[in-house]
C-alpha cells in the first residue's frame, strides 16, 4: 500500500516542483482551490523551484485570484534546481507526493524521477512525451517497486482523458470490448487560442529522436498484444470522418502509446481481455488542411537539422501559425475554450463469442472539458495527486512506473473528475 502520510520528516503531502513555470502556476492554483480535499480535509502543500522570489510571485498571483490571502504566508518555498541532486534529493525527502511541472522532460525529467526513487516520493508528470515515458519505465521501474514509490507519467491532458476515457468506454461495455477510436475536436472562443511553447520544443526533440524512441522500445521485448476480434485498421494520414464531420489527421501525441501500456498491464497483470486503441484529432476544413500541409513540409524539412531545430524552437509562433506561442494563452482565451473526445468502441455482447465472427455490438462515450493545456491538466494532474492520498489501497499493489490507466483502473478518478468539470459520459 502506498505511504500517504506526513511525518515531521515528511510534512507535505504534495509538492509542486516548477511552481512557477507556465503550467506550473496554474497547478498552484488548482491544489489550492482543492486543498480541503485532502487527507482529513487538509492537504499540506510546498512550491518548489530555483527562484525563492518567482515563487513567492507565483503565491502572492494565486493569492488574488482565489481571494486566499493566507497562500501567502501558509504554503512554504522551497528552493530546489535539477542542476543540483541535492536539492531535488532534499525537496523529495520532505514530500509524500512530488508533483513535476518541468518540461521537457526528456532534459530535466529523469533527475527528478531519480530523486523521488531514492528518497521515497511518489511522482507525477503532466509529460506528452513517450521516449521519457517509457525510458522512465525501463530504468526505473523495478527500484520503484522495490522502494514502495508510485511514478504515474502522462496525467495531465496528455494523458487522462484518453486513457481513463478507454477505461470508462470498457466498463460501460455490455460485454467484451475490442476497439476503441477516439475523435479530438478543440473549440476555441471568439478571442481564439494558443499553445506555451514548451508543448512545442517537446514536439520539435520528440520528432528529431523518433528513431531513439524504437529501439527503446526493442529494449523491452514485449511480445504483441493478442487482438479479440477483427484487426482494427488503421485510416489514412488525413480524411474526412463522419464522426466529427471534419477533416482529421492521426493524433500525434502520446495517447496512443500510454493506452497500449496501460492495455497491456491489464492484460499482464489482471488477465484483462486487451482493447485495440486508434487515436485522432479534427483539423476542421480546408483551409485548414492547406495551413496544416505548408507548416507540416516546413516542420519535417526542418526537424532534421541542428539550424532547423533551432529556427522551429526560436519562432514557435511563426511555424506553427499561432497555434504555439512563447506567451501561452489568456486567461480569457482559455475560459472560452473546451476540448470534447468523443470514443466509438465495438465488442461483443455477452452471449457472443469473441472468437467467432464480427463484433456486433457498438458504444459510444464522451469525454469533455475546459480548455485543455491549462485547466483541464491542472485539474487531472491535481486530482490523480488526490486520488493517491485519499484511497491508496486501490492502487496497484507494489509501486512501479504505471500509466494513469495502470494506476488508477480502480480507484473512483473518474468520479472525481466529473466533479471537477472534466465530465465522462456515454451518449
Amino acid at each position: 500500500m502506498a505511504r500517504i502520510e506526513t511525518s515531521s520528516s515528511r510534512p507535505y503531502h504534495l509538492v509542486i516542483f516548477g511552481a512557477s513555470g507556465f503550467t506550473g502556476q496554474f497547478v498552484v492554483e488548482e491544489v489550492a482551490r482543492t486543498a480541503s480535499e485532502g487527507p482529513k480535509g487538509n492537504l499540506k502543500w510546498a512550491v518548489a523551484g530555483r527562484s525563492k522570489q518567482k515563487l513567492e510571485k507565483v503565491l502572492e498571483q494565486a493569492a488574488g485570484v482565489l481571494s486566499k490571502p493566507e497562500l501567502r504566508t501558509e504554503v512554504d518555498v522551497i528552493v530546489a534546481d535539477v542542476g543540483e541532486p541535492d536539492s531535488l534529493a532534499a525537496m523529495c525527502k520532505q514530500a509524500v507526493i512530488v508533483l513535476n511541472c518541468v518540461g521537457p522532460y526528456r532534459f530535466y525529467g529523469e533527475p527528478v524521477v531519480k530523486a523521488c526513487v531514492e528518497n521515497g516520493a511518489h511522482h507525477i508528470d503532466i509529460s506528452g512525451e513517450p521516449q521519457f515515458l517509457e525510458g522512465m519505465q525501463l530504468n526505473y521501474n523495478s527500484q520503484a517497486a522495490d522502494k514502495g514509490v508510485y511514478i504515474i507519467g502522462s496525467c495531465g491532458f496528455d494523458s487522462i482523458p484518453a486513457d481513463m476515457g478507454v477505461l470508462y468506454t470498457r466498463d460501460q461495455f455490455k460485454g467484451t470490448l475490442s476497439a476503441v477510436e477516439s475523435f479530438l475536436t478543440v473549440n476555441s472562443g471568439p478571442e481564439g487560442g494558443c499553445i506555451h511553447d514548451g508543448t512545442w520544443q517537446s514536439a520539435v526533440h520528440g520528432f528529431a529522436d523518433s528513431q531513439k524512441l524504437q529501439s527503446l522500445r526493442r529494449k523491452f521485448n514485449h511480445k504483441p498484444l493478442p487482438t479479440v476480434g477483427s484487426r482494427l485498421r488503421r485510416r489514412g494520414s488525413l480524411f474526412f470522418s463522419s464522426e466529427i464531420q471534419q477533416y482529421t489527421v492521426p493524433f500525434m501525441g502520446s495517447d496512443p502509446s500510454v493506452v497500449k501500456r496501460t492495455q497491456r498491464f491489464l492484460v499482464e497483470e489482471h488477465q484483462a481481455s486487451p482493447v485495440q486503441y486508434g487515436a485522432y484529432a479534427g483539423i476542421g476544413g480546408v483551409g485548414s488542411i492547406i495551413k496544416l500541409m505548408f507548416a507540416g513540409m516546413m516542420f519535417w524539412f526542418l526537424v532534421k537539422f541542428s539550424f532547423g531545430r533551432n529556427l522551429l524552437i526560436k519562432h514557435p509562433e511563426f511555424f506553427s501559425f499561432g497555434v504555439f506561442s512563447k506567451a501561452g494563452p489568456t486567461r480569457k482565451q482559455m475560459e472560452a475554450s473546451s476540448f470534447q473526445f468523443a470514443f466509438y468502441g465495438e465488442g461483443y455482447t455477452e452471449e457472443q463469442d469473441p472468437s467467432q465472427g464480427k463484433p456486433n455490438a457498438k458504444i459510444r462515450t464522451l469525454v469533455q472539458g475546459p480548455e485543455c493545456g491549462y485547466v483541464a491538466t491542472p485539474i487531472a494532474m491535481v486530482q490523480a495527486a488526490l486520488t493517491i492520498l485519499n484511497e491508496p489501497t486501490a492502487l496497484p499493489k507494489k509501486g512501479g512506473v504505471y500509466t494513469p490507466g495502470a494506476a488508477f483502473a480502480k480507484t473512483t478518478l473518474i468520479d472525481r473528475l466529473n466533479k471537477h468539470g472534466i465530465q465522462f459520459s456515454v451518449i
